[in-house]
């Protein structure tokens, strides 16, 4: 609504979003959990390096999205003198940058550079080869065998061997483990009874030789390739203090990280910067630029653009944000939608919304258009469902938009038993509806609560902000139940499984439907696309309806980058991980 635009017009500056690329592909929930659509041939080529995404944004230039620098002379001295250094914005990482071990998505922007998957997946979510050079999946899709390259080696120069990939995946299955990998609910031959403790190995994990490993499920599940192919730990590193139902020990590995990826971790200064140097044992050769910096320090985005402290940065893309950017004269620009989605969560354990009724209410209720597409100056798409619309699942066929209506909200709440009381509040059993909410500390967190707070206190609604200038303690509150309702985006997704994760593995407190649960099996229970596609419209007419998180937005993004970096490109499901290799700074 224009009334609530215009009295937060101060409030959209720059978007504080420094980087949101998440790699790892089945290590924490909250970085990218890569699940393969289909099986292509094993020895399908790797995807190159030069181009831009495979889904940006058309028309901002003529030239996929790319509008490059117009006058490099602008370029602050600071910027020029890294001859060898490429500084990046990234918010709040805790420092376990250990694959299956981490706290955050942040963590998995550090560890995407540090460790490099099995199995890679291309800018169309589909298996590339990564430190396998190939693999071959049995007719009746249980097992796997994954074949490495020859001559890998940890980042120390320790050989990597199939033998590292059958302790990485033991250990997942320990009963001591608890990250948010998924590898331990394919259901691997033998699996369980290690869990349980009952067995001191795993039958279905086959050593064939140095260079070989198969794998065998007791079930078909169309993530395996990429959810097993993911990132691989050393076993004489990671392993040498293993015990079987003890695991603590790994958490302080954390922040030592041994991996495989283009870099290596130099330093981590908390709440300043990550420092990392190249890989001289990188697989695909040592990268180009040597050193690579994520710059953690809270800050003004633009400021750190402006001045040339940062090489790379991301913005909303509004024409006010692009216009300023274009200003600048010394960035290459480029428009991106992300394979991502928003929510508010909503803590289903309160009363209050375990109704149905009260979660459709509160959507109704909330002009998602003026919060997420106008005050973004359009750079925005309201949300539906747990799936992006560069997903080839995603549908609006059947779906419900919950276009803006108070009094559709109203009576809702009035068929939940939600009366006005004396003072406009509406009761229940003696108790008001209260919304306590959190979110982080940024513009669009500003204008969320400004129009919220109008909107659920013209519905009887007391709404009731908490805002927090670190992440972390947001999350914090978060799982300790404390909340209402909690503004998050997912990482980057790249099978529609991977959308659907919070629901199945306990994020959500209070949901639990044998429905959805029916339906996410039999999503992964094969790997054809089309009946695949046919199972996720059901779960997403489902979960639409129920709603037990509030789906929000799709944003469009811009990233700029210093004009003197070549061969960057973005990737709608890796972010800038794969090209990062390549990066190399001009003269």
């Amino acid at each position: 609504m224009n009334k609530k635009i215009v009295t937060l017009s101060t409030a959209i500056l720059a978007t504080a979003l420094f980087l949101s690329a998440c790699g790892s592909n089945g290590g924490n929930s909250n970085a990218n959990n890569a699940a393969g659509a289909n099986q292509p041939a094993a020895n399908q080529p790797a995807a190159g390096n030069g181009a831009t995404a495979a889904t940006p944004d058309q028309g901002a230039s003529g030239a996929a999205g790319l509008i490059t620098a117009s006058d490099m002379s602008k370029l602050p001295d600071v910027a020029k003198q890294r001859t060898d250094t490429i500084i990046v914005g990234l918010t709040d990482p805790s420092g376990a940058f250990t694959p299956y071990f981490q706290q955050s998505g942040y963590d998995g922007n550090v560890s995407s550079l540090l460790y490099t998957p099995l199995v890679r997946v291309d800018d169309k979510g589909l298996p590339i080869p990564g430190l396998a050079e190939k693999w071959d999946v049995s007719s009746d899709n249980l097992t796997y065998t994954y074949h490495l390259r020859k001559d890998l080696k940890f980042s120390d120069g320790t050989p990597l061997t199939a033998d590292d990939v059958a302790f990485t995946w033991t250990i997942l299955y320990d009963k001591s483990y608890d990250g948010d990998s998924l590898v331990n609910t394919l259901h691997i031959q033998g699996g369980d009874a290690y869990k349980a403790g009952t067995a001191t190995s795993i039958p279905g994990i086959k050593v064939i030789d140095p260079q070989t490993i198969s794998v065998t499920l007791e079930k078909p599940n169309a993530s395996a390739l990429t959810l097993l192919g993911s990132d691989v730990l050393s076993k004489a590193y990671y392993g040498k203090d293993y015990k079987q139902g003890q695991l603590d020990y790994m958490k302080k590995l954390s922040g030592s990280p041994l991996g495989t990826g283009p870099y290596k971790l130099e330093k981590f200064i908390p709440g300043q910067e990550v420092r990392m140097v190249a890989n001289e044992n990188y697989f695909d050769g040592k990268p180009k630029t040597e050193h690579f910096i994520y710059k953690t320090a809270q800050g003004d985005t633009w400021q750190y653009l402006e001045t040339g402290e940062v090489d790379y940065a991301s913005f909303t893309a509004t024409k006010e944000n692009i216009d300023k950017l274009k200003a600048l004269g010394f960035v290459n620009i480029l428009s991106y939608t992300p394979s991502t989605y928003g929510y508010l969560q909503l803590n289903l354990k309160h009363p209050a919304l375990e109704d149905k009724l009260v979660r459709q209410a509160l959507t109704y209720g909330l002009d998602r258009q003026s919060i997420y597409v106008d005050a973004a100056q359009g750079a925005g798409q309201v949300a539906n469902i747990p799936s992006s619309p560069i997903s080839w699942s995603y549908t609006e066929d059947g779906i419900n938009p919950y276009k803006f209506d108070p009094e559709k909200a109203k009576a809702l709440l009035d068929q939940a038993g939600w009366k006005a009381g004396a003072d406009g509040i509406r009761e229940k059993d003696g108790k008001k509806l209260t919304i306590h909410f959190l979110g982080s500390k940024k513009p669009e967190t500003d204008i969320f609560i400004a129009v919220a707070k109008e909107d659920y206190e013209a519905l009887g609604i007391k709404f009731e902000p908490e805002v927090f200038a670190d992440f972390n303690a947001l999350v914090s509150k978060v799982e300790g139940g404390d909340y209402d309702m909690a503004s998050f985006s997912t990482s980057l997704l790249t099978d529609p499984s991977d959308g659907l994760l919070q629901f199945v593995d306990g994020e959500i407190p209070g949901y639990d439907d044998a429905t959805f649960k029916e339906l996410y099996d039999k999503g992964l229970a094969t790997s054809n696309i089309d009946e695949r596609k046919a199972v996720y419209q059901d779960i997403y007419k489902l979960l639409n309806d129920q709603l037990p998180v509030i789906f929000t937005s799709y944003k469009k993004s811009v990233y700029a980058y210093n004009g003197r970096i070549q061969n960057l490109s973005v990737s709608p499901f890796n972010g800038l991980a794969p090209s990062l290799p390549s990066w190399t700074l001009s003269q």
